[in-house]
C-alpha cells in the first residue's frame, strides 16, 4: 500500500492576538460557466480572524499597474507619482503579511521549498475509502462521511495500487454518466422542462455515498486522476474529487479545519474568469478571488482571507496546488470543458491593482518538473493536426485517408517509428459485408411507418423494449443485448435519433505504429462518453466456414468473445437497488466469426486491455436475424485528443481454445 503523509502541525510561530471581530464574508472566486450558481455549504464556521488588507483609493485610477516582474518606466506626467502609489500599495501588502505571521516586513518567502509541512505517517494507518459503515444499520449500510478536515499527499502507489484506484475513479465516472444520461432523458422539473441531468447525478451519487476522493483532503497527485483527464461538467471534478468546490475556483481547507489553524490550497482551476489572469502554460499568473458582480466584472477591492489566504499559505509552506484548465471546445456536449494539467507551486505573491482600477491579489504558478505533458496542450495540438496535419508532422504519414473517403471522415496512417506500411495492404471495409441470404430475408420490409419522426409509438422502439437506445445527442443509454435501429425499411428520416451507429465514424482516427502494441488506433477529437466511435467491420463467416479459415491461419475475429461491458454502460444498481440489467430484447449466441485477412477498417489495429476505454454494442439495422448483429464501439469514458483506444477481446475462444488473436 502507498503511504498518506499528514499535514503536519505547523505552529510554529505565534499567533496574533485575538480581537472581538466579525467575521468577513468568504467570497468564492466565481468562473464564468453555463450551470447555475450553487453555494458551496461549510460544515465548519470560519474562525473570525482580523486580516489587514492595504488600502487603496476609492476613486477608479486612470492607469493599469502591471505586476512587479514587468515594470513600466515611469512618464513625465506624473510617473513618480504613480510609483509611489504603487510603491505604498506594495508596503501595506508586505506589513500586512507581517503583522498577521509576526515576521519582519521583507518579501514572503517560502519556509520550506521541499514541502516538510507534511510528513510520513505508517502506512497501516492509511486508509483511502470513501465509505464508512455505519454502526446503528450493520456493516452493509454505508453511510458518507463529511468532507475531511486532514491533509495528506499519498506516495509511493504500486502499479497495482494505482490500477485499483484509477479503476475506482473509473467506476465512479461511469456511474456518473450513466445517471446522468438518465436524469437528461426521463425526468423533468416541476415546470416541465427537463433537468440538470450534470446536477441531478451528482445530488443522487453524493447522497449515495459514491463520491471518492473524500475521506482524506489529498494535496499533490490524485490517486485514479490521470494528466489530461477530461471533464465536462463541474461537478464531475467534485464526484472525483479533483476539485471540491462546484463554483469557486480555488479548493481549500479551511483554517477552522487545519489543525494550525491556517488554511491551504488544494487546487485551482484556470479558466480566464479575471481579467488579470494570465496564462503561458507553464507559468500562470493567476488572480485571487472576491470583489466581482454578477457580471464578473470587478467592482470591489479583494481581501486576505479564505481561498486569497489559502494561496499564500501554500505557497509559505511550499504545498503544491492541482491546476485544472477551463477551456472552450467546440463540438462538445458543453460549451467549456475541464482539463487537469498537473502540479504547479506558488512562488510569488503579491498585490496590484488590476485592470478594473481595483485592487486584486496575484500568484505566480510554476509548473512542476517532470510530469506528462499538458492535456490542453495535446488539445490545442490535436486541434492543428485535425487541419493541417501535415503542417505540425511533416514526416511520418504514410496515408490522410487510409479509407479512400469510404468513410465520412479520414482516417490517417501514421508511423515514425520504422518503415513498416502494413496497414496500406488491406482493402478498407467500412461496413460488415454479410451473407448475402440475410438480406433476401428481410426483403418484405419490416420497419416502422413514422413519417417526420419517430416517437412513442414506434416500431423499432417497441423491438429495443420500448424506449430508445440513444437521446437526442446520440449518446447511448443503457446497454443492451441488442439494439435495433431504424433501417433502409423505415419510413422515417436519415436525421432520426435511432439510426447513430449506421451514420459512420463520428471522429477522425488515426491509426499509428507504436512500439509497445505494434499498431494502435488514437482519435484526434474529444470523444465523450457514451459516444459512438466506428464499426469493427470484417467479412462475416458461419461457424463451418470459420473453422476451414483457421486452419490457414488467417486471422478470425471472434464476436462472441467480446467482454460484455455493455452491462456497465447505464448500470444504476448502485443508485438504485432494484435496477436490473436490461435482458430484452435477448439474443442467442452469436455463431459466427469476422475474416480480416484482406478487408478490415480502422477498429481491427484496436488494442487489446482488460480495462478497456470502449464496449462492444451489438446493433441491427439492415435486416433481422439476432444471430448476425454489427459490431458497434462505444466510448466508456470521455476519451481525449490523441489517448489511444483500447478495447476488451475477452478470453480464450470456444472453439479453438486459443486466445485472442488480434490483428496486430
Amino acid at each position: 500500500m502507498g503511504s498518506l503523509v499528514p499535514f503536519q502541525d505547523l505552529n510554529l510561530l505565534p499567533d496574533p492576538p485575538m480581537t472581538a471581530t466579525i467575521t468577513p464574508k468568504i467570497e468564492p472566486k466565481l468562473e464564468p460557466t453555463n450551470e447555475p450558481s450553487q453555494t458551496p455549504v461549510s460544515n465548519h464556521p470560519q474562525r473570525p480572524q482580523p486580516l489587514p488588507t492595504p488600502e487603496l483609493p476609492n476613486s477608479t485610477p486612470e492607469f493599469f499597474l502591471n505586476s512587479p516582474h514587468t515594470p513600466q518606466t515611469p512618464s513625465p506626467d506624473g510617473g513618480d507619482q504613480l510609483f509611489s502609489e504603487f510603491h505604498r500599495v506594495s508596503e501595506l501588502f508586505r506589513n500586512a503579511f507581517a503583522r498577521r505571521y509576526g515576521r519582519g516586513g521583507g518579501d514572503v518567502s517560502v519556509l520550506d521549498p521541499e514541502t516538510l509541512a507534511i510528513v510520513p505517517v505508517k502506512n497501516e494507518e492509511a486508509q483511502l475509502s470513501p465509505f464508512v459503515a455505519s454502526p446503528s444499520s450493520g456493516s452493509r449500510r454505508l453511510q458518507l462521511q463529511p468532507r475531511s478536515s486532514e491533509l495528506v499527499r499519498v506516495a509511493n502507489l504500486s502499479d497495482e495500487e494505482k490500477r485499483y484506484f484509477r479503476e475506482e475513479v473509473r467506476q465512479a465516472r461511469l456511474i456518473y454518466d450513466s445517471l446522468r444520461v438518465f436524469y437528461m432523458t426521463h425526468e423533468e422539473g416541476l415546470d416541465g422542462r427537463m433537468r440538470r441531468g450534470d446536477l441531478a447525478a451528482a445530488s443522487m451519487m453524493r447522497g449515495r455515498g459514491l463520491w471518492v476522493n473524500r475521506d482524506k483532503r489529498i494535496v499533490g497527485p490524485l490517486p485514479g486522476i490521470e494528466i489530461g483527464d477530461v471533464f465536462f461538467y463541474r461537478m464531475e471534478l467534485c464526484v472525483v474529487g479533483l476539485h471540491g468546490q462546484p463554483q469557486a475556483g480555488i479548493d481549500y481547507l479551511t483554517a477552522s479545519q487545519s489543525s494550525n489553524g491556517e488554511p491551504i490550497a488544494t487546487s485551482v482551476i484556470v479558466s480566464g474568469g479575471y481579467e488579470d489572469d494570465e496564462d503561458a502554460g507553464d507559468v500562470i499568473i493567476y488572480t485571487g478571488h472576491g470583489g466581482q458582480d454578477k457580471l464578473n466584472r470587478q467592482r470591489n477591492h479583494q481581501k486576505l482571507e479564505g481561498g486569497n489566504l489559502a494561496m499564500e499559505r501554500s505557497m509559505h509552506y511550499g504545498i503544491e496546488v492541482r491546476v485544472i484548465r477551463g477551456i472552450r471546445y467546440g463540438g462538445g456536449a458543453t460549451p467549456k470543458i475541464y482539463v487537469y494539467d498537473g502540479l504547479y507551486r506558488i512562488l510569488e505573491c503579491w498585490f496590484d491593482v488590476g485592470k478594473s482600477g481595483f485592487g486584486v491579489y496575484k500568484y505566480k504558478l510554476m509548473r512542476i518538473q517532470g510530469q506528462p505533458e499538458m492535456g490542453s496542450a495535446i488539445m490545442r495540438f490535436a486541434q492543428t493536426l485535425r487541419t493541417r496535419p501535415l503542417t505540425v508532422r511533416p514526416r511520418g504519414y504514410l496515408s490522410l485517408d487510409i479509407s479512400e473517403r469510404k468513410e465520412c471522415m479520414p482516417v490517417f496512417l501514421f508511423n515514425d517509428i520504422d518503415s513498416d506500411s502494413t496497414p496500406l495492404y488491406y482493402d478498407y471495409l467500412a461496413r460488415t459485408a454479410f451473407p448475402p441470404y440475410l438480406m433476401l430475408q428481410n426483403a418484405n420490409g419490416g420497419g416502422c411507418e413514422c413519417v417526420l419522426s419517430c416517437g412513442s409509438n414506434c416500431f423499432c422502439a417497441s423491438r429495443n423494449g420500448g424506449e430508445f437506445a440513444y437521446d437526442h445527442n446520440g449518446i447511448l443509454i443503457r446497454g443492451k443485448p441488442i439494439i435495433f435501429e431504424c433501417g433502409p425499411f423505415c419510413k422515417c428520416p436519415p436525421t432520426c435519433r435511432n439510426r447513430v451507429t449506421q451514420k459512420g465514424l463520428s471522429s477522425k482516427l488515426e491509426i499509428f505504429r507504436s512500439k509497445e502494441t505494434n499498431w494502435g488506433v488514437r482519435t484526434l477529437d474529444l470523444i465523450q462518453a457514451g459516444a459512438f466511435i466506428c464499426e469493427y467491420a470484417g467479412v462475416a463467416l458461419t461457424r463451418d466456414q470459420a473453422q476451414i479459415f483457421s486452419m490457414s491461419g488467417d486471422p478470425l475475429v471472434y464476436p462472441s468473445r467480446f467482454t460484455a461491458k455493455w452491462t456497465k454502460w447505464g448500470d444504476l444498481s448502485k443508485v438504485f437497488p432494484d435496477c436490473v440489467r436490461p435482458a430484452y430484447p435477448s439474443i442467442p449466441p452469436l455463431d459466427f466469426a469476422m475474416d480480416v485477412s484482406k478487408m478490415r477498417n480502422v477498429a481491427c489495429y484496436i488494442s487489446h486491455s482488460s480495462i478497456s476505454n470502449v464496449m462492444v454494442q451489438y446493433v441491427l439495422y439492415e435486416h433481422s436475424n439476432v444471430s448476425f448483429p454489427h459490431i458497434m464501439l462505444f466510448a466508456m469514458e470521455n476519451i481525449p485528443p490523441l489517448r489511444e483506444l483500447s478495447l476488451d477481446y475477452g478470453a480464450a475462444d470456444e472453439w479453438t481454445g486459443k486466445p485472442p488473436l488480434l490483428c496486430n
